[in-house]
């Protein structure tokens, strides 16, 4: 398995630390709205990094954070005239519902950065001690960046052409820098803002803080992979590097992975641009699985262009292979139970045509492999996939045994479930696991949980079942 290293520009053979073991970490969103689809396309494509190395035998320690404290959280809060805390777990709950509808895999953990001040206290006390940060009049602390000499290893910037790293907010204490590069690590409270007690004053924690104390806590201080999009590369993942090199004095994550940007209708995406999009809007208007398909189109590295027209693309793509798997199911007549299914395996009736097909089948699981192992290409694994549908429609009909067509049913489920799609349901199963999540949601509603009621609409969405609230009661449909 080969990756490409933001930090060395080359691909390289991955190596887990300990054997058989992946410590992961990727950065989170900031929790003051609904998630973007810009937010969705790291979390569709570091999910199916885990997912196939999970299918490789590796077990995978995948920690993705919420920042939970914010200036745009805390202005929201204020424009509601509430507390902060409202508002983040508000939209914890929101991007809970919109990653279930994009089928993420659950986190090992998901920290939150005001659970973790503790530790970030003592990060920053240690690099005070070691001549890495300084403290000013105000009790702004800064990390103190010519102190770290390999800074800018990441992002291939020299120190001396760079700007201060901080975010475009101004802090109180800019101007007591040592050095315009100098980042905060602690800043003081201002009026109506929450804080937290330290050695240097009252305040919060600066952004680049919490990811390194989280990674080290959850992960060790030397993990795997850290991933996220190319936006973080400078200064928010050069600043961790720092940082968590500087307090451990060991190298932090040894492989870097970036997302490139998702553009929309060639632009980028900005609310003054009116073409900034969240994935609830979006679900709206496709089915959840055509978004994540979509996402996964292209190689992860190459910028990926939102339009009408991909994503028609994309929901034609997907059911080319869920059409594959429907008829596969008719002709397997599957009012029978999987496990009954699951019987015609082990007999192996098969002809010797047939298990011939079955030998030249592998072989666009093997294309599959050496697309993934070649540093996640998504978008040639998929053609594989492709191809495998066309074999598969090209060589079946009605007279095809039960056993070559469960084989290779299994074989497109198998494939599409690394890349996270869901193509493949038993009828009676699906039937009886959506009248139980219906009747759930009604319950919901009637007791005004109106989060559990949209929690399970979005579950639905995600196997592609629509919901139709009618005055006859609640109808549902297979899109």
């Amino acid at each position: 398995m080969k990756i490409y290293n933001t930090l060395s520009r080359t691909k390289e053979d991955f190596v887990p630390i300990t054997p058989g073991q992946v410590k992961m970490y990727v950065c989170g969103p900031t929790v003051y709205d609904f998630i973007h689809i810009g937010n969705a396309r790291p979390a569709v494509v570091f999910d199916t990094v885990r997912r196939y190395m999970e299918y490789k035998g590796l077990t995978v320690e995948f920690v993705s954070n919420y920042t939970d404290i914010d200036d745009r959280i805390i202005q929201k809060a204020l424009a509601e005239q509430t507390d902060a805390s409202v508002i983040s777990e508000r939209f914890i709950s929101e991007c809970e519902i919109d990653m279930k509808a994009l089928n993420i895999l659950p986190a090992t953990v998901y920290p939150k950065a005001t659970e973790e001040v503790e530790g970030m206290l003592q990060m920053i006390s240690t690099l005070i001690e070691r001549g890495h940060a300084y403290q000013v009049a105000d009790g702004t602390v800064y990390f103190r960046v010519r102190s770290f000499e390999s800074y800018g290893k990441l992002s291939r910037k020299n120190l001396d052409d760079l700007r201060s790293g901080d975010r475009s907010l101004q802090v109180s204490g800019e101007n007591q820098k040592e050095d315009p590069l100098d980042f905060v690590l602690w800043k003081p409270k201002k009026e109506g803002e929450p804080f937290w007690t330290s050695p240097w004053c009252d305040g919060r924690p600066g952004w680049h803080i919490e990811c390194s104390v989280m990674g080290k806590k959850y992960l060790g201080d030397e993990i795997d992979i850290h991933a996220g999009g190319e936006d973080l590369i400078f200064p928010h993942h050069e600043n961790e590097i720092a940082q968590s090199e500087a307090a451990n004095e060991k190298p932090f994550a040894h492989t870097w992975m970036h997302n490139a940007f998702l553009n929309i209708d060639n632009k980028k995406m900005a609310k003054s641009e009116n073409n900034f999009f969240t994935v609830r809007e979006i679900c709206e208007k496709y089915e959840p699985q055509v978004l994540r398909f979509f996402l996964l189109s292209s190689h992860y590295r190459s910028p990926m262009n939102f339009t009408a027209d991909s994503m028609a693309a994309a929901k034609a793509g997907l059911m080319r292979i869920t059409g594959c798997v429907e008829n596969l199911d008719y002709r397997l007549e599957m009012k029978e139970t999987k496990a009954q299914m699951e019987k015609l395996m082990p007999s192996g009736v098969v002809n010797e045509a047939e298990a011939e097909l079955l030998t030249r089948s592998v072989v666009f699981s093997d294309k599959f492999e050496a697309a993934m192992d070649d540093d996640f290409n998504t978008a040639d694994a998929l053609a594989a996939i492709f191809e495998l549908v066309k074999f598969v429609n090209s060589h079946t009909d009605d007279d095809s045994s039960p056993a070559l067509l469960f084989a290779l049913r299994e074989q497109i489920i198998m494939l599409t479930g690394i890349c996270g799609l869901i193509v493949g349901v038993s009828t009676e199963a699906l039937t009886v696991d959506i009248e139980r999540l219906i009747e759930e949601r009604q319950k919901a509603r009637k007791e005004r949980d109106f989060a559990r009621a949209d929690e399970i609409r979005a579950e639905l969405a995600a196997i592609g079942i629509t919901l139709e609230d009618t005055r006859e009661g609640v109808k549902w449909r297979k899109e």
